[in-house]
């Protein structure tokens, strides 16, 4: 990125975006089972107004951009939209986070529309367990699904796994073998108090530390160059193989002082902090008519409001307000 642009955007590069709160799965960390309030469907941002957000961010520097939902390939029209957001001026990467669930009958779609990655959330590999977890018997579904985006090119294929006590970091060395054997990168994410109190409890938090621990009682851990790519997991190839793990401590390791995002929620709220409940509204400005200009004097004041935040004091600060289905995974 030209040194102008990022002295413009104060460093802030990247923008998530969530599409939809929809998901066709409920965990319960993300989307809890039961009675769950959706946005209405004229409350979500159209297609077009997300893309004149992405031209809007480009202008202020921005230039890496992931589709996330709720699961944004439940949403209709979602590869031709990836083909006109690909396709914008000075975008340079368009990414997708999905639970896999579709993959298999969209991955060559997306590809042809010009995504090149994907991270896939999974958070176990015993399929009993992934129905505890997602309350839904999509496991195979899933596991077709990325066979069929690494069959298409959708590389380097991510894992993601939320590591939750009590329910799946006894997998963390299956996990490590699998990365190893299948020459996949699995990123290790930890437990966040998102939402309600009652789905965060101290005994279910395993820090990175920890998993770091585990993992090197039984795989050789060689650290890794940081990449572009790598966010702000802490990588290590594992033993001599292809396979990778990151590690990524937004709980117990803040990194707040070289986070580069934003988010944009589905209903059109720009979120300079994950963990803090802060919005600027977005969608109602762009439906009363702003021109681009103003458009970039919200973008730019997300990233001035997201650079004057510290990190929160999860004892006493909590995003309570939203579940992650209604933020943007």
């Amino acid at each position: 990125m030209a040194e102008k642009d990022r002295h413009r955007s104060g460093g802030v590069d990247y923008m998530r975006i969530s599409i939809t709160d929809r998901c066709n799965q409920r965990c319960f960390y993300y989307m809890p089972h039961g009675n769950v309030q959706l946005f209405r469907h004229s409350e979500i941002l159209s297609y077009e107004e997300i893309l004149s957000i992405v031209a809007a961010a480009v202008k202020t520097g921005f230039r890496k951009f992931r589709i996330t939902g709720g699961e944004p390939l439940v949403r209709k029209g979602i590869c031709e939209f990836i083909r006109e957001m690909v396709a914008l001026d000075g975008v340079e990467e368009v990414v997708l986070t999905t639970n896999g669930v579709l993959l298999e009958d969209l991955a060559p779609a997306l590809y042809a529309a010009g995504l090149r990655r994907v991270n896939i959330s999974l958070d176990t590999l015993n399929p009993l367990k992934f129905q505890k977890i997602a309350k839904r018997d999509h496991f195979q579904r899933v596991m077709r699904g990325i066979a069929m985006a690494r069959s298409v090119g959708l590389n380097p294929l991510k894992i993601n796994m939320v590591v939750i006590g009590g329910v799946n970091d006894d997998e963390l060395e299956d996990f490590g073998h699998w990365a190893m054997q299948e020459a996949l990168t699995v990123r290790f994410i930890e437990f966040m108090p998102i939402g309600c109190r009652q789905q965060w409890r101290a005994d279910k938090f395993v820090s990175i530390d920890e998993i770091y621990r585990r993992l090197e009682n039984e795989i050789d851990l060689h650290p890794l160059g940081r990449l572009a790519s790598d966010g702000p997991a802490k990588c290590y190839q594992l033993g001599t193989t292809r396979g990778e793990i990151g590690l990524i401590g937004a709980v117990s390791h803040h990194f707040c002082n070289t986070c580069n995002r934003l988010r944009l929620t589905p209903e059109g709220k720009l979120r300079p902090c994950l963990l803090r409940d802060e919005e600027i509204d977005i969608r109602n400005k762009l439906r009363a008519g702003c021109d681009q200009a103003a458009l970039i004097d919200l973008i730019q004041a997300a990233v001035g409001a997201k650079i004057n935040l510290h990190a929160p004091d999860l004892h006493t600060n909590w995003c309570a307000q939203r579940g992650m289905s209604r933020i943007g995974g």
